[in-house]
């Protein structure tokens, strides 16, 4: 069981960019009538979403968000000395995006630096990832970037579009040893590797002239091969039976004392699945805040924009559970108290 316990790291500020673009999924034709598309809209919670332009890019968004919780915090660029970036839309396949980030941000060279490959609970074992280096080598500050523009790899003629939005991250964090200990549960189930993927693009299976040829897949929808892939019924199974034994596993394991968690705070992956999850756990829907409607299914970065959407003014001394799960497949939890946490306006661009 990959239960860890992280001492003397304590969230600062959380911050979150969004495209500028804003589309309606009431204006999809991706359904043959209005009264399907409204069917879709109501199950999966996703009115509408924020859509990344062709050149921006993840990056870009984190590092508005960057900025922005940098001066709200007013930290000197100079005491940052780690930033990791979690993505699965890179701005190149090398070098990291997270040393074009150091550069652009102006961090010191002394800054480590490290990219992340993860999808849907990517926040959350970017914060292990982050809080154990930070915590062990006693790291004063620390940014966590988080961003994801997966339109872009989605087929105009897939549905899961009308679910799928863009956003940027960033999570500042500092070295405090009177915080309360950050606690995690991690697991992974690589042979469900296929029921989220880009199949061609990678190593594996590079880029050719047939990558970009459209077909029309087991499931009816027309894709190339460099496109999203999911099984949908595999990620719903998925989804509602990992996340609830994850969440009462940590519960448990830790001797947490369930009456006293204020906030459950999961990845949006869709009104169904959650409420399912939330149903399953028996949670109140004031200690769940869902932000489908107006951002849809950000991937990775949907806990912090969630938090920023949602929790801007009522987040001071809360006991959290997050929750992150999906691509790998993979999924992870993390109990945290919050401690005057500055969160700035969400930022559109």
């Amino acid at each position: 069981m990959a239960f860890l316990k992280i001492e003397n790291i304590r969230i600062s500020g959380i911050s979150a960019c969004v495209p500028k673009t804003i589309v309606e999924n009431n204006d999809s034709n991706l359904f043959g009538n209005r009264e399907e598309l409204a069917s879709y809209i109501s199950s999966t919670g996703v009115e509408r979403r924020h859509v990344a332009s062709n050149e921006q890019c993840a990056s870009d968004l984190c590092y508005e968000a960057a900025k922005r919780v940098i001066e709200k915090l007013n930290w000197e660029k100079s005491e940052i000395e780690i930033l990791f970036f979690v993505s699965q839309t890179h701005d190149y396949i090398y070098p990291a995006t997270a040393c074009i980030l150091q550069n652009r941000l102006g961090l010191s060279e002394d800054c480590m630096c490290m990219d992340i490959s993860m999808g849907c609970p990517g926040w959350v074992y970017g914060l292990s990832s982050i809080a154990s280096v930070m915590s062990a080598s006693k790291i004063k500050k620390g940014l966590l970037l988080v961003g994801e523009t997966v339109t872009k790899t989605r087929s105009p003629y897939d549905r899961i579009n009308l679910i799928s939005g863009g956003a940027g991250t960033c999570t500042a964090l500092e070295y405090d040893e009177d915080s309360s200990p950050m606690l995690f549960d991690m697991h992974t189930d690589g042979s469900g590797a296929e029921t989220i993927i880009i199949p061609s693009g990678g190593f594996r299976n590079m880029t050719s002239i047939n990558s970009f040829e459209y077909n029309i897949c087991e499931d009816g929808i027309k894709r190339t091969s460099l496109h999203t892939h999911m099984d949908g019924a595999g990620v719903f199974s998925f989804a509602i039976s990992r996340v609830p034994k994850s969440i009462n596993g940590i519960i448990d394991y830790f001797t947490i004392d369930k009456s006293k968690i204020d906030l459950y705070i999961f990845h949006q992956a869709n009104h169904f699945i959650n409420k399912k999850i939330q149903k399953k756990l028996q949670i109140e829907d004031s200690k769940m805040p869902m932000n489908l409607k107006n951002y849809g299914n950000t991937s990775s970065t949907s806990i912090p924009l969630n938090i920023v959407c949602n929790l801007k003014n009522n987040f001071d001394n809360k006991n959290c559970i997050a929750c992150g799960f999906g691509v790998g497949l993979s999924w992870a939890t993390v109990y945290f108290n919050t401690n005057k946490v500055i969160i700035p306006d969400i930022i559109e661009i």
